[in-house]
């Protein structure tokens, strides 16, 4: 009881709001004192939690991290809720982008029978995915964008959702310490503006779309405006739903 009241009182010191909470996650990821106390020092140093215990909690799921991925924010959880409202059971669903496939993985685990096809241009991210989107038959590809996908897709996807960085390349310096220190460039850095890598998602975006088949993507509020022309000049029809409790913004893309 003592050695918790311990952590509680480090964790607090090194600005840790949620101190208790923290301490019991951090307890339950030792092995032992000594790996508690291994556990500990990286999270006052300002490593992020889930780097740090392993896993982050994302649309009720146990999402596996390591050490140079990014972690799924809960904001996201609003685009993975719009993509199980257009995936129909046995929907073809790609997540493009899919850093350690939380995406992918909270919408097969909701509809039932989805073929699930997941890519992204990080290694890292690809070796978690591949353990995330396991349990739901999902197949993983290395690539840069659809370049990473087999050709039979072409045609097929009846719902691509897409979390690409967003960030402008100028304004990842005042991200926080955990983002800016912790996570990697490339699942970050959205171009000058912040949506270089949407226009390229939406360039292609209906080639390989089924009829009647949705592209959804997260951007900011700030920057939809600048997605949605990507999407329109990518021969989509689009329109855009937020959560104010979130502070989420998606657009959807229909062909």
């Amino acid at each position: 009881m003592r050695y918790v009241s311990t952590l509680v009182e480090a964790l607090r010191a090194a600005g840790c709001v949620f101190a208790e909470e923290e301490a019991e996650l951090l307890t339950a990821a030792a092995r032992d004192e000594e790996h508690l106390a291994e556990l500990l020092a990286r999270r006052v140093a300002g490593e992020p939690l889930e780097l740090v215990v392993g896993w982050a909690e994302f649309c009720g799921l146990r999402m596996e991290v390591g050490e140079g991925v990014f972690v799924p924010r809960r904001r996201s959880e609003f685009l993975a809720q719009q993509a199980v409202a257009q995936a129909g059971p046995g929907a073809v669903v790609v997540d493009l982008c899919c850093g350690v496939g939380a995406l992918g993985a909270a919408v097969a685990s909701r509809v039932p029978g989805v073929e699930l096809h997941a890519a992204d241009i990080d290694a890292g991210a690809l070796v978690y995915a591949r353990r995330n989107v396991a349990p739901y038959g999902g197949r993983v590809y290395e690539g840069d964008l659809y370049a990473a996908l087999p050709g039979s897709l072409r045609g097929r996807v009846d719902v691509l959702v897409v979390n690409a960085p967003y960030v402008p390349t100028g304004e990842i310096a005042f991200l926080p310490a955990e983002a800016r220190d912790h996570e990697p460039p490339v699942s970050l850095d959205g171009g000058p503006d912040g949506v270089a890598i949407h226009r390229r998602v939406a360039a292609e975006a209906a080639r390989w779309l089924a009829p009647g088949g949705h592209l959804l993507i997260e951007t900011s509020a700030r920057q939809s405006p600048l997605t949605a022309s990507a999407l329109t000049s990518g021969g989509l029809a689009v329109r855009a739903v937020t959560s104010d409790e979130l502070y989420a913004t998606v657009l959807i893309g229909s062909v």
